[in-house]
């Protein structure tokens, strides 16, 4: 038996049913069908079990909507901070259920990307409603498809084409999706009769409504309209709608205005009316019983529902459509019928023959209620209760843990669009300054060598997502880098005052390993030839002193260079044997410190941890020493099991006293530093092993800066495109410094770079 023949709309509701529903979608006076749609699922559950309370969170495009009391809260689709808010309403609201009404564009971020950041934080089961099912998504669809699947109990869908694309493309369970047909009103007979005699109509009446937008292709049936009238002279044509608010922000009434005029140019401008407004839904109802037969002469072949066509259906009259997936699958077996797009001509002919037979006209019309009473609003309640209760049943305690081993993460998160602003607005002239006063540069504070190593090494990463301006940019890193270091000691000053005074003759050893590590990306990655043969000579010089240095710290960082550097030029035979002694180094400290309990080169856990063993991976992959590879894969998987805090969530150590061995560990502070430097370990060891669940830990560190951490509360400020400072167990700390921006956008940087690097391997037929 095919699969898709065991799905039926839902019939008796199982126990236990719940008492308070949340609603998630656009919402009416909001004029768009998904508003209209989660409007009518509502009242219909309201109305199926009258005990029931269901509450509305509605997504606003713009402020100012009046709307009614069941919209309890609402959601700015561009603010990330909202969609947090709106899960801890829905965690401490006592719903036991979240309905989401999805479609891509009514959600912020790429693909809607912002509605996964809600669905992570709720704590209860959720029942999605698909409105939009793609055959061919992107790939930013695709991956938030897939996340928004996995992270719902069950998933509802009004076509068996959906049903379809969710198995083949998403690889989805039957088992878990629900077919409920779009719901449809029931319609009076004397409304209709009434609205008639109100508009004059004697004639044939021809029906389409929704908001206007040129795929509707009303056109074709206006042209056929002139062939229809020489038959049926008081025939009437009505376009009831207004016109969708995209398009008339695009490119206002164009559209209507050339129906308009097309009408016109046939003779036939007092037989085509147009009902320029957002009707209400009793009128609506009194047009559908009014009209004798409905078209929808639509364009888009991939339509994959329309409440329009489901509220015609259950009218039980005639329809003439355009054969696009939901049209072909509602019509089918005489429900209604089909013609070729765009062809005024077959349009023309199907109206005739409908009105030339009364008799086919009834038959077509029975056939379409006979499907339509399983779309009556009551019994789509009922289905969707059904669906409910099932989803509760099968997940009502569930927690979003994102640890290795439970529900995995997918294999590539929806990242924020890339945002440079506060990355622009920190860097002046001599380069990037260290700290900010809110999002506000603090000048007082000057510069330091380590923001702009990293600086340097951000956008040396970025590649081709490197405007003209970021190269400028870039130049004044490099040449911040190159006046930090003194030729005389051999090594790199860190602080400079605004006024551009060096503070002290010898920076940090960090510090210096820091700026080995960005000459190093440099010397590989950098944009032109001079540039990158620059930072090799510079490297030349500056590397050498590294090995004086005591701090496992300073030696992975300089290592990091060394390795990236030593990718272009493995015959230095100088450099190769500075990156084998201080990897040496390194692993002798994890051999040497190292206990069972505590596989750690020092006593302590402090700050960006996770570059001590990504250095060692890295190096263990390029001289071949498995040996030191699975040094540095056992530690960092040691790291990031201690780096996980209350259900799963990345948690690193805090700098509020750090974790001493034998001590207790400090759970706040976290520092976005961490959340990068764990995001950049664990794609090296992704890379080393090709294990795919070092890039889940990866994408669960990444998910830190968006407010899956021990706050719930996102770092990541988009408005800006700075990130705050830190995590406290109190919120964050709202100041944007350098440090903290510079380590979210390198963490993007790296996930964008690992994405497009997975892109063009399935160009290739390489996985």
């Amino acid at each position: 038996m095919n699969r898709l023949d065991s799905f039926k709309p839902s019939g008796e509701v199982p126990k236990p049913t719940p008492r308070r529903i949340a609603v998630l979608g656009n919402a009416l006076p909001r004029q768009c069908g998904i508003a209209t749609f989660s409007s009518d699922l509502a009242d219909a559950l309201r109305r199926t079990d009258p005990e029931l309370q269901v509450d509305c969170l509605a997504m606003n495009d713009r402020p100012g909507y009046e709307y009614p009391p069941e919209v309890v809260f609402q959601i700015d689709e561009r603010l990330l901070e909202d969609y947090e808010a709106a899960a801890n309403f829905v965690n401490t609201g006592e719903y036991q259920v979240l309905s989401v009404q999805h479609e891509y564009g009514i959600f912020g971020g790429e693909a809607g990307a912002y509605l996964l950041a809600l669905l992570r934080r709720v704590n209860i089961p959720i029942v999605t409603t698909l409105h939009t099912v793609l055959e061919e998504p992107t790939p930013a669809q695709k991956t938030v498809m897939d996340e928004l699947l996995q992270l719902s109990e069950r998933v509802v869908v009004m076509s068996r084409k959906a049903i379809e694309f969710l198995m083949k493309v998403h690889d989805v369970c039957p088992n878990k999706i629900d077919l409920i047909h779009h719901g449809v009103p029931d319609t009076d007979p004397d409304e209709g009769r009434a609205l008639r005699a109100r508009l004059g109509i004697e004639g044939p009446m021809i029906l389409t409504f929704g908001l206007l937008s040129p795929d509707k292709g009303i056109q074709y049936a206006i042209e056929a309209m002139r062939q229809v009238l020489q038959t049926h002279p008081n025939a009437v044509y009505y376009v009831v709608g207004a016109t969708h608010p995209n398009v008339k922000a695009q490119a206002k009434e164009s559209y209507r205005q050339s129906l308009i005029q097309l009408a016109e140019s046939l003779g036939i401008a007092d037989r085509v009316r147009f009902v320029d407004r957002f009707v209400s839904p009793e009128e609506l109802w009194a047009f559908l019983a009014a009209m004798d037969l409905y078209i929808t002469p639509y364009l888009n072949p991939k339509q994959i529902t329309s409440g329009t066509l489901a509220y015609a259906l259950g009218t039980g009259k005639a329809v003439v459509s355009t054969p696009y997936w939901y049209a072909e699958e509602l019509l089918a077996d005489g429900r209604g019928m089909l013609v070729p797009f765009r062809s005024a001509d077959a349009i023309a002919q199907a109206m005739l023959r409908i009105f030339g037979d009364d008799e086919a006209r009834r038959a077509m019309g029975e056939k379409a209620l006979a499907l339509s009473e399983s779309m009556r609003w009551p019994e789509v309640g009922r289905s969707y209760l059904a669906s409910i209760a099932r989803a509760r049943e099968g997940g009502a305690e569930r927690l979003r843990q994102l640890v290795l081993g439970s529900k995995p993460l997918p294999l590539s998160l929806p990242l924020p669009e890339l945002n440079l602003s506060h990355l622009e607005a920190m860097s002046d002239e001599t380069g990037i300054l260290q700290h900010a006063t809110y999002s506000v540069p603090n000048r007082n504070e000057g510069y330091c060598l380590d923001d702009n190593a990293r600086a340097l090494l951000l956008t040396t990463l970025l590649g081709s997502e490197a405007s003209p301006a970021l190269r400028l940019l870039q130049s004044r890193y490099f040449a911040f880098v190159l006046n930090a270091f003194n030729p005389v000691t051999q090594r790199f000053r860190n602080f400079m005052s605004y006024d551009r005074r060096w503070l002290e003759e010898v920076g940090s050893d960090d510090s210096h390993g820091r700026a080995v590590w960005a000459l190093g990306a440099l010397a590989c990655y950098g944009p032109e030839s001079g540039m990158r043969d620059l930072a090799a000579e510079l490297l030349h010089h500056a590397a050498p002193p590294l090995e004086r240095s005591t701090s496992p710290r300073t030696w992975a960082y300089g290592l990091l260079g060394l390795d990236g550097y030593l990718k272009i030029a493995p015959q230095d035979l100088k450099m190769g044997a500075l990156r084998e002694t201080l990897a040496n180094r390194l692993w002798g400290a994890f051999e040497t410190e190292a206990m069972r309990s505590w596989p750690w080169p020092e006593s302590i856990l402090a700050y960006a941890n996770a570059r001590l063993p990504q250095a060692l991976i890295a190096v263990g992959v390029s001289i071949q020493n498995r040996d030191m590879l699975n040094a540095g894969l056992k530690s960092l998987a040691w790291l990031m099991h201690v780096q996980t805090g209350p259900h799963g969530v990345f948690a690193p150590i805090g700098c509020h006293g750090f974790y001493p061995r034998g001590g207790e560990r400090a759970w706040f502070d976290q520092q976005p530093i961490e959340a990068h430097a764990s995001v950049s370990a664990c794609l090296s060891a992704y890379f080393a092993s090709g294990e795919a669940a070092w890039l889940q830990e990866a994408n669960r560190a990444f998910l830190w800066f968006l407010g899956d951490n021990m706050s719930s509360r996102s770092l990541y400020d988009p408005s800006t495109g700075g990130c705050f400072d830190g995590l406290h167990a109190t919120g964050v700390n709202r100041n944007q410094g350098a440090e903290s921006t510079l380590s979210f956008l390198g963490a993007r940087s790296e996930l964008q770079r690992l994405r497009v690097k997975r892109l063009a391997q399935a160009s290739r037929g390489v996985y």
